[in-house]
């Protein structure tokens, strides 16, 4: 378990990586990310407006977290596969002074994450927010990745070896 603060919005929020593959209570899951993996390589998806990325995003009304993911890295990078939960980060803005009821998000929420093993690879159409998509070696990601830190190395590492 890996513990980081971050700085969004101009607030301090505390960030941390929970291997478990039992999902937290679906209100309070605030996003859905996958490192997705086809021949050892790792799947990227250029996002408009945000750069490189591995796919992810909001749950959609009456979706579960893992068709989220499926839908997510359908739309980002026309693939689809086999998803395996990995665990969550825990968003706590208990330190944030600019938290209130009133919030987008909880208090305290949860970005689950997916291991995506891809069955197959659809013809790339740029339809919805990503512009482009490439797979490389998993050990060059945080060279495309501008928000890369040591949570989202443990969660890549875990995505590798599960075991």
């Amino acid at each position: 378990m890996t513990t980081k603060y971050v700085h969004w919005g101009g607030a301090k929020i505390k960030l941390t990586w929970q291997r478990d593959k039992k999902l937290p209570p679906i209100s309070l899951i605030t996003s859905v990310h996958g490192f997705c993996f086809k021949d050892n390589q790792l799947l990227l998806v250029n996002l408009n407006h945000r750069g490189w990325d591995f796919p992810g995003g909001h749950i959609e009304f009456q979706e579960s977290p893992e068709e989220c993911m499926k839908r997510e890295a359908y739309e980002e990078g026309y693939i689809s596969g086999r998803c395996f939960p990995l665990g969550f980060i825990v968003v706590d803005h208990n330190e944030n002074p600019n938290w209130n009821e009133d919030s987008l998000y909880p208090k305290v929420g949860y970005q689950v994450f997916y291991r995506m093993d891809i069955e197959r690879i659809h013809t790339f159409q740029a339809k919805y927010e990503s512009n482009e998509r490439k797979f490389i070696n998993p050990n060059e990601f945080k060279r495309y990745y501008h928000d890369w830190n040591e949570l989202h190395q443990e969660i890549l590492d875990f995505a590798i070896n599960p075991t």
